[in-house]
């Protein structure tokens, strides 16, 4: 072994002994997550109760906002002083590294106007073309082939090694449905057969592909004036999985005109009728409904 660079000892035999490692140590996330969660919380920061990684301090009409992903930290507020303010604290704490304005978070494209935020994920849809050899094909104009239902039997299984793609590229797809609410239906089906995949699953996920060819650079925007009001549209299917007979939610939450909350999943038991698959999927929109007035109390708003 040899002394680390900027180390001067004595004896030049000595070497350093490591105590304990951050990386690949089970409690390293929760041991740094408490570590700054207390830090910030001796800052006047009040945890949020309703998503944990979210820190608010209000003095007087400062407002100052962190969220927190692992490592990765979004900070904002109303006065960019006390914004760097709390960047010099967190650098003297921690040696953190600011990358300035918000472009580039986690795979999220932003692009801020006076009008609004934009929110995109325009070079993650293309690397998933790229990788998956669609990035010159033709594009549908529908995420799937609504005509057809996918069953667990339809069509022959696939192989250990397509298996594998098939899973990656749906877990890649899952995560692309943070900013395109209109391929979260098809992905919520394709997710369902990871376990055992076949060629016609496989071809569905190449149809939700094709689909992206036409429209990468999907986004969301969310205006910077508008009514402060929630509004949420539910509708379900009744009865829609042919292997379990279980029928699908599906949610979306508009926070003035701005679309905010949005989900398809398929339902945890199976309904007799659809009234009862109704009053479930209103019952799963009441309750993002209900966390979402929690998270703009946070706020006070």
């Amino acid at each position: 072994m040899q002394v680390p660079l900027g180390l001067s000892v004595a004896n030049p035999q000595l070497v350093c002994r490591l105590q304990c490692s951050l990386y690949e140590l089970k409690q390293a996330s929760r041991q740094w997550f408490t570590r700054l969660s207390s830090f910030l919380i001796s800052h006047e920061f009040r945890q949020s109760h309703s998503d944990h990684s979210l820190f608010l301090r209000f003095t007087g009409p400062i407002t100052t906002v962190l969220l927190v992903y692992a490592d990765d930290i979004i900070l904002t507020g109303n006065i960019i002083t006390e914004i760097q303010g709390i960047t010099a604290l967190l650098d003297q704490t921690f040696k953190i590294k600011d990358l300035g304005n918000l472009k580039f978070f986690l795979g999220l494209e932003i692009a801020r106007t006076s009008k609004g935020i934009h929110l995109c994920q325009r070079k993650y849809a293309l690397d998933i073309l790229s990788d998956s050899g669609m990035l010159g094909c033709r594009p549908n104009s529908t995420p799937m082939d609504y005509s057809t239902r996918l069953q667990a039997t339809s069509g022959t299984p696939l192989s250990a090694e397509s298996s594998s793609s098939y899973r990656r590229l749906v877990g890649r797809l899952i995560y692309l449905t943070n900013t395109c609410p209109d391929i979260a239906y098809a992905v919520q089906q394709l997710s369902q057969y990871m376990a055992s995949p076949t060629n016609t699953h496989l071809q569905a996920a190449f149809h939700v592909l094709r689909y992206l060819k036409g429209t990468p650079g999907s986004s969301l925007f969310f205006a910077a004036i508008g009514t402060p009001q929630l509004r949420a549209f539910s509708d379900s299917e009744w009865a829609g999985c042919r292997d379990s007979r279980r029928s699908t939610t599906g949610f979306l939450v508009y926070f003035g005109s701005s679309l905010v909350s949005w989900q398809s999943k398929k339902q945890s038991t199976v309904s007799r009728s659809s009234s009862e698959v109704e009053y479930r999927a209103l019952a799963s929109t009441t309750c993002e409904l209900q966390w979402l007035t929690y998270i703009l109390q946070d706020f006070r708003v």
